[in-house]
């Protein structure tokens, strides 16, 4: 049995890269927020003073406890931001994020192993930016995958070696549904993301093609996809048969993300599917919008597999963001989380009910 954390969107840029030890200059190309340290203080103003500067494990709270007593085989989780000093965002963009190179100790603490990349932050300062990103995650130890100096780089799967000899490959990929423009995709001498111009059958079996070709007897594969809108409930259609091609193909769990709350989950064929994470680190406490769909309530999901890849049980801790810091929810919120969740999963077979220690458990048809 392997057990895997599986983490949703961590960006650590903005306000958060503000209160840590070294940030960037605050200055932002928003347009209605100029300086990431209004971030801070709209959270301030909701829920109570941030001390700065944090130690870099600060952010990560109670969760921290959590994943120890957990001990996963290995860490996983989408990095949507871009670390960089660089000051250029990418014309036009909207809206960009950026964590200091000297911060990466608030990833290093939480001791992840794969950062995905292939999301539409990633390349917010450039090329620059992005080669930035790569080269401070490899001195701190962090293995990547999405992102990368040529295309091949960016196909490139994460491996983390797991006891007895086997293997977890991490494979990432970025969807245009997600708001990845296509100008952001790596080729063969310029870097970028591995991206998707459509989340289709074609896709599907070029995924397949390469799982297959770096996979080997006994490795358990994670395929992590940025997809879909921020806000809603609806799982796209071609999004499940896209997962489900990509599992009778040899990927033993989807890792979706994107969107900033939680969406369902499925088990096909024995295997976790999890549209979307929701996410996991943010600074958008304090912003108003969007409150039915309770963003400051976050998960740790924590999947224990079998030799061959097929779920064996399902843990997921609810978390909730306050003074940017994970913490505990509150019995109430973790209940409310998991109605929430349990109502959106059961048209795709599966049930979340109330576990020990205020975590949610997976019940689905095929469970052993």
């Amino acid at each position: 049995m392997v057990t895997l954390f599986l983490g949703g969107d961590v960006m650590t840029g903005r306000g958060v890269d503000q209160i840590l030890p070294c940030p960037n200059t605050p200055e932002l190309s928003e347009s209605f927020i100029r300086d990431a340290r209004r971030y801070v203080e709209l959270a301030e103003a909701a829920n109570g003073p941030i001390p700065r500067p944090v130690d870099p494990a600060y952010i990560w709270g109670d969760a921290l406890e959590v994943l120890e007593r957990a001990a996963p085989a290995a860490r996983v989780v989408n990095l949507e931001t871009s670390v960089t000093s660089a000051r250029e965002p990418w014309p036009g963009k909207a809206v960009t994020y950026r964590m200091h190179p000297a911060n990466v100790g608030c990833l290093t603490a939480a001791r992840l192993d794969v950062c995905a990349l292939a999301n539409n932050h990633v390349l917010d300062y450039g090329p620059a930016g992005l080669e930035e990103t790569l080269a401070t995650l490899a001195r701190a130890g962090i293995r990547t995958a999405g992102a990368g100096r040529t295309l091949a780089e960016a196909r490139r799967p994460a491996v983390v070696d797991l006891a007895g000899g086997r293997r977890l490959l991490v494979f990432a990929v970025g969807a245009a549904c997600s708001g990845i423009s296509a100008r952001w995709a790596a080729t063969a001498d310029h870097p970028g993301v591995d991206f998707l111009p459509e989340v289709d059958a074609t896709a599907a079996a070029a995924v397949v093609a390469r799982v297959q070709a770096a996979k080997r007897p006994g490795d358990l594969v994670v395929l992590s996809v940025h997809w879909g809108s921020n806000w809603g409930d609806e799982v796209d259609e071609t999004h499940r048969r896209f997962a489900h091609r990509v599992i009778e193909g040899g990927v033993d769990i989807v890792h979706g993300h994107s969107s900033h709350h939680p969406r369902p989950i499925e088990v096909h064929r024995g295997r976790l599917v999890l549209y979307g994470c929701g996410d996991l680190i943010d600074d958008y406490e304090g912003i108003s919008g969007y409150e039915a769909f309770r963003a400051d309530l976050v998960l740790l999901y924590l999947a224990t597999v079998a030799g061959d890849g097929t779920l064996q049980t399902l843990r997921l801790v609810p978390m909730r963001i306050r003074r940017m810091r994970l913490e505990h929810a509150p019995p109430a919120d973790a209940e409310w989380l998991g109605e929430r969740l349990d109502r959106l999963s059961t048209p795709f077979g599966c049930r979340l009910e109330c576990g020990a220690d205020r975590t949610l458990v997976l019940r689905w048809a095929s469970a052993r």
